[in-house]
């Protein structure tokens, strides 16, 4: 299982408000459904001057390469140059 962070922006202002607030809901919706557990879902304040979000999650390692090309598949439709995603090693301690 890993442990996975996916990050989407807005900060160059291409998305209107309602194409924002689709492309989080697209994300969101994917990571649902192809996550093991979520952890947390987190959206930059609304006083913010950029819109971000990020997702923390685990997924396995047979449902991680769908969930990737169905983001990508929504980086384009919302005509985004990228979605971040970062594996992350978890340690005890």
């Amino acid at each position: 299982m890993k442990n996975v962070y996916v990050t989407i922006g807005n900060s160059d202002d291409k998305l209107t408000q309602s194409e924002w607030y689709e492309f989080c809901y697209q994300v969101n919706s994917n990571i649902r459904t192809h996550a093991k557990e979520i952890y947390g879902e987190f959206y930059s304040a609304s006083k913010s001057r950029y819109q971000n979000a990020c997702w923390s999650f685990a997924i396995t390692d047979n449902w991680d390469r769908a969930l990737k090309e169905a983001l990508n598949v929504l980086r384009e439709d919302f005509r985004q140059d990228s979605v971040a995603w970062a594996e992350a090693e978890v340690e005890f301690i």
